[in-house]
């Protein structure tokens, strides 16, 4: 919820997309604060709240597309195809009974502002058809980053880390992935309400403090980690209320910068503990999403994931930090071409199936 990212993607050759422009834009701050309240006390949100975060979240990622093509010459607007919007997810529900998704950013509001074809609402065709609706961008990861003979796993830490994994493509094995648990969510969050800071630029404050066992085993006996595969989940679960009830009054006596310490040591574990136990042939961890830039949670996750090599997905021809906004636009032009958009072996739907609704300007 720190910005939306907009990206203008080249998608002329789909197994190479090229990646023109970027532009980030962060919410205004009082929108965020709305938003983020709405995501983590969803069972107080009220009806008027939630229409007018709907609007407020597509008139700003409207600002973000237009801003984005304002900058470019004259004549590259005319040659876009579509935009394809995630929306900002307010509450996934994959195990809910029903089973439902929530993303917000009136995909209407978009194509009337901007002028242009939308695509949105990409989960949902996958939930009906059984699966857990994430994640998403496996497909885009098999396409893009996939190799002929190495066993590579991508790693996106963002919110929420999940990971993907990419047996080689001369092998039978299919393309899987899944959530495996807390990223940034938890360390903006805590760093948040402690110093006040949106974020722990460059792991220095969790490098001050030391890691509490104690804690870090009680948060990792939660039983989403021991759940199989496919598996999804969000801030809706993973916030500071979850810390505090899993973790107990007990946190309220540890140094803020060992919870902050421990926090990473929980992250970095999770995601070892997936891919050991998961993907145990994996050689090469991709990292992509914010989380990739954090110097300390880099360092744990080496020290936890041994011999394999450890890099940016920079070093394999995509920007980490825009991958997500290409997957995107990728599952766009995916719906417009009339093909199937999610992994049925990565979210556990019966089959594959067209991802998006088409939303036109008048």
């Amino acid at each position: 919820m720190d910005a939306v990212d907009a990206a203008l993607v080249n998608l002329e050759r789909p197994a190479h997309p090229a990646l023109l422009a970027t532009h980030g834009l962060a919410p205004d701050p009082a929108l965020r604060a709305r938003i983020l309240a709405a995501s983590t006390d969803s069972d107080s949100v009220r009806l008027r709240e939630l229409g007018e975060l709907d609007q407020l979240v597509a008139d700003w990622f409207a600002d973000a597309a237009t801003e984005l093509l304002e900058s470019q010459p004259a004549g590259v607007r005319d040659t876009v195809a579509a935009i394809g919007s995630h929306g900002q997810t307010l509450y996934h529900g994959a195990d809910a009974a029903p089973p439902f998704t929530l993303q917000i950013g009136d995909p209407s509001r978009i194509a009337a502002r901007t002028g242009l074809p939308t695509v949105a609402y990409f989960r949902q065709a996958d939930m009906a058809a059984g699966g857990q609706g994430a994640p998403l961008a496996p497909a885009f990861h098999a396409e893009m980053l996939r190799d002929d003979t190495e066993h590579r796993c991508i790693l996106n830490l963002g919110g929420i880390a999940n990971i993907t994994s990419l047996p080689p493509r001369t092998s039978a094995a299919l393309v899987t992935g899944f959530d495996t648990g807390p990223s940034n969510g938890l360390l903006d969050g805590w760093i948040r309400v402690h110093r006040k800071q949106p974020q722990d630029t460059g792991g220095h404050w969790g490098n001050t403090g030391r890691v509490d066992e104690t804690l870090v085993t009680r948060l990792l006996n939660d039983p989403f980690f021991a759940l199989a595969p496919p598996k999804t989940t969000g801030r809706e679960y993973f916030n500071l209320n979850w810390l505090q009830r899993t973790a107990g009054p007990e946190v309220a006596a540890l140094a803020p910068e060992d919870v902050m310490r421990s926090l990473y040591e929980l992250t970095a574990r999770s995601v070892a503990n997936a891919v050991i136990e998961h993907m145990p042939a994996c050689q090469r961890v991709l990292l992509c999403g914010g989380g990739a830039h954090n110097p300390l949670l880099v360092a744990r996750l080496q020290a936890w994931l041994g011999d394999r090599v450890v890099e940016p997905t920079d070093r394999h021809g995509i920007d980490g930090d825009w991958v997500e906004a290409a997957t995107f636009a990728w599952l766009a032009m995916r719906r417009l071409d009339g093909l199937p958009g999610n992994l049925p072996s990565v979210t556990g739907a019966r089959h594959p199936a067209l991802l998006g609704g088409l939303f036109l300007p008048s």
